[in-house]
């Protein structure tokens, strides 16, 4: 079956190409550098909605797009332009004979430019009578079939520009994540917050613990790493006193695994906010996903499979600690018995515990194993153990616990929060005891950040951070159920032949 079907696209590759070299011959260019538009597919579709049934318009109107279908011998032709799908007619007996003659060399997925009267067909469509007619572009490839699109899943992730030209539904979540990140930009710009850059390529990464990407620069004999995260350099920035009202929107880069959550590039927003704590920056998230869903959208509810969330609703608030301490019948809180502890984990959960597990591995495992899955509402858990929170505040009313929050939505962590650290030599002991553990996994690679140390030495006022992982958060806005379906080009392993 693959074998008549890579014939078939072979021969119809062939034919279109001698078509192409036939109007070459005729002193036709089949890729003209430029054909006339004066108007998009919505442009018309807005102008003349008023328009009655019956009526014509005087005045030519301009249009391109790819065919998407051919009806009656050539008598109706659709074209599509990303903006929408207009209807064309061709007088096949009595019209202009040089605009017909474009109808014996075209095919699905050419792309076409005519200009003509608009008018609304007694049926109610709104068509175009082509006048003058031109190839814009001989497609040399057969497109997908409209109907039934690409169904296989794999195709259609290597060969995206095939799954956008056949699926509407995929160009549209492209379309909501492209309105989701506008609208990012523009609730904070509102708000006061400077959108800033930082580097991608880094000396040293940091700011979240990941395996990094390597690479090397030459004329500085520099190994580099893309940024796991822009954490450290935008806590500069506040140092600076460049803003007390920070944001970056753009790329992280993890050498880490794939997955329907999990891309190796991905787009992070990180917020920072002097003068303000976890608390302050969770009722700004809320107010903002509120805002974006619904700009993004047009609503605030979003539907995933047969699940509904409102953004309406209010946020619940969960502690990780109680939450973990429930779903296992252990009690966290007042646990100081690790041996013990990890035994009692190990047993209900039925799986291996690291013997080297602190307090705060045993309640995050706890957590991840037994209660992420289940919270498809927005929530912000709170209580999350300090000895996995080392950029964040401890809590004044308990030590073991950080000033910190993190966000689920439909059992995927969509952003994480602090009040940041701000005290230079704790954060120090912190950094230091934190590289020193990686070099005993083997990373070795995993520096000290000094420059960073020796900036908050100078002073960061007490400062509210926030991450936001914009790719989930699409996936939440468009209801996919694969991070793939958001990503206009997933990385994806290479085709074996």
């Amino acid at each position: 079956m693959t074998d008549d079907l890579n014939r078939e696209d072979t021969s119809n590759f062939t034919s279109r190409r001698a078509t192409a070299e036939k109007l070459v011959r005729q002193g036709i260019d089949p890729y003209p550098p430029k054909v006339p538009r004066s108007h998009s597919n919505r442009t018309v579709q807005k102008t003349y909605e008023g328009l009655a049934a019956g009526e014509t318009v005087e005045g030519l109107v301009s249009v391109a797009g790819r065919v998407s279908s051919i009806r009656n011998s050539g008598m109706f032709v659709d074209i599509f332009d990303g903006t929408g799908k207009l209807q064309l007619y061709f007088d096949t007996k009595n019209g202009p004979p040089a605009a017909n003659s474009v109808l014996a060399d075209l095919d699905l997925g050419d792309i076409l430019a005519a200009s003509g009267r608009m008018r609304r067909t007694k049926r109610g469509e709104l068509t175009l009578d082509v006048a003058e007619a031109q190839m814009a572009t001989k497609s040399l490839r057969q497109p997908p079939e409209k109907y039934h699109g690409i169904t296989d899943v794999e195709l259609r992730t290597r060969k995206r520009y095939l799954d956008f030209l056949s699926n509407e539904e995929s160009r549209a979540k492209i379309v909501v994540r492209s309105r989701l990140i506008t609208a990012v930009r523009r609730f904070l710009t509102d708000r006061d917050f400077l959108e800033v850059e930082t580097p991608m390529l880094q000396p040293i990464y940091g700011g979240a613990a990941a395996r990094p990407f390597r690479t090397h620069h030459n004329t500085l004999n520099l190994t580099l790493y893309l940024r796991i995260a822009p954490e450290l350099y935008l806590k500069r920035l506040i140092v600076g006193g460049v803003s007390d009202r920070i944001f970056e929107l753009n790329r992280n880069f993890r050498n880490e695994g794939i997955s329907t959550r999990h891309n190796p590039e991905f787009t992070m927003l990180e917020v920072y906010q002097a003068f303000a704590d976890y608390k302050d920056i969770m009722s700004l998230l809320e107010e903002m996903l509120r805002s974006v869903i619904a700009e993004a959208t047009g609503g605030t509810r979003v539907k995933i499979n047969d699940h509904e969330i409102d953004f309406a609703d209010p946020f619940r608030q969960l502690s990780m600690v109680d939450e973990a301490s429930k779903a296992l019948d252990i009690d966290f809180r007042h646990s100081d018995d690790l041996p013990s502890l990890r035994r009692q984990v190990s047993d209900a959960l039925r799986r291996e515990v690291d013997p080297a597990a602190t307090w705060g591995d045993l309640v995050e495992l706890a957590f991840e194993q037994k209660v992420e899955v289940t919270l498809l509402n927005p929530t912000h858990v709170i209580d999350f153990p300090a000895e996995i929170s080392p950029l964040a505040k401890r809590s004044p009313h308990d030590p073991r616990l950080a000033e910190r929050f993190e966000t689920y939505i439909y059992g995927m962590e969509i952003a994480n929060a602090f009040s940041e650290m701000n005290d230079p030599v704790r954060q120090r002991e912190i950094l230091v005891a934190q590289v020193e553990a990686a070099h005993a996994r083997g990373e070795v690679e995993n520096e000290l950040d000094n420059d960073f140390l020796e900036a908050l030495e100078y002073g960061m006022p007490p400062t509210g951070g926030l991450g936001v992982g914009i790719d989930r958060l699409a996936m939440i806005a468009t209801g996919s159920s694969s991070i793939r379906e958001v990503i206009a080009f997933p990385t994806v392993r290479p085709m074996r032949e």
